[in-house]
């Protein structure tokens, strides 16, 4: 049985009866909802996930999104092309039953890059952040119920973005003016914060991070089911954390094939090194394909068309290598 390949989230273009066309068919037992940041502030995945809060709004400045009293333009708009993206996957997923993943930034990479009124993050001030992974919550909830509503046989799959929560943890986020760095947050708020985000919703949710050093541990202790990473990151220091989230059952999503335009090598190559990962942890070569999905290294905003064709094609194809031949 194999669990497959999807994609991370983002494709090049504006069209988005292109990308939900793309990303339905490279990936006929695992779709997702695709992600078009090239349209501009609002398609971008911080402006698309603030389009998602409740009671909160955010606005573009020259620095990044900034908090606002009021829904304007740059809220509408990012609401506006959510909306046209689920359309267009709802087209292409008449009858449809199976898994779908759908994606949206985490509460502790939106706390460093939404600033507050006087331009400093969100995450220097612990009673926004709670505010804001309230609110992200709510949120959350209704995007679940709306997907689940139009796409009644999906089971569907969170995905939460976090490529910032290593340096949140550890102190690596850079002020407003750059030559100081936020305080550490503390890890258990951390882990308190993205639990009580992962209850909104009752199926699988899975954290994504193409970032190194990502919290294996830390998360699977949170409630994620899965990990997504960017395969290419990880070091033998992070094998115990790795063998440990798989052992409890923990769904690695590895991505394996570069994000951006390069030669693919076949697919049986991309996933040479989660094989040898796997002998490396003393696992049964048997559970590869339950436990490893196969996805890109990261979003494939930055790809040629072509490319990100290509890529999902291949990704689809890697994972079969897997089921086929574990060793």
């Amino acid at each position: 049985m194999s669990a497959g390949a999807t994609g991370v989230g983002s494709l090049p273009g504006g069209d988005a009866r292109e990308a939900a066309k793309t990303a339905t068919g490279s990936f006929e037992d695992f779709p997702y909802l695709p992600e078009l940041p090239a349209r501009g502030p609002g398609a971008d995945m911080i402006g698309r996930s603030i389009g998602l809060l409740v009671d909160m709004y955010g606005h573009v400045e020259p620095s990044g999104w900034r908090i606002s009293d009021r829904p304007g333009r740059d809220t509408r708009r990012a609401r506006s092309w959510l909306g046209e993206d689920l359309d267009a996957l709802e087209e292409f997923t008449q009858g449809y039953t199976g898994k779908l993943k759908v994606q949206a930034v985490g509460p502790w990479t939106l706390a460093a890059a939404l600033e507050l009124h006087g331009g400093e993050a969100m995450l220097q001030d612990a009673g926004a952040c709670r505010d804001l992974a309230g609110s992200l919550a709510e949120g959350l909830r209704e995007h679940l119920a709306d997907v689940r509503r139009r796409i009644p046989g999906a089971d569907v799959v969170l995905q939460l973005d976090e490529p910032s929560l290593t340096a949140v943890l550890l102190g690596r986020v850079r002020s407003a003016s750059g030559y100081r760095t936020y305080r550490a947050v503390d890890r258990q708020v951390v882990e308190g914060a993205l639990r009580d985000l992962f209850a909104v919703h009752d199926g699988e949710v899975i954290v994504h991070s193409c970032a190194p050093e990502v919290p294996f541990g830390l998360l699977r202790r949170a409630g994620a089911t899965g990990v997504s990473f960017d395969f290419s990151l990880l070091t033998e220091r992070e094998d115990d954390a790795v063998g440990e989230a798989v052992e409890g059952g923990t769904k690695l999503f590895a991505g394996v094939v570069p994000g951006t335009d390069g030669p693919l090598s076949d697919p049986g190559g991309s996933v040479m090194g989660v094989r040898k990962l796997w002998r490396r942890l003393g696992l049964a070569p048997g559970t590869l394909a339950e436990s490893v999905v196969v996805t890109p290294s990261c979003g494939l905003a930055g790809a040629s068309p072509a490319y990100a064709r290509a890529v999902q094609a291949h990704c689809a194809r890697a994972a079969r290598s897997l089921a086929d031949n574990p060793e």
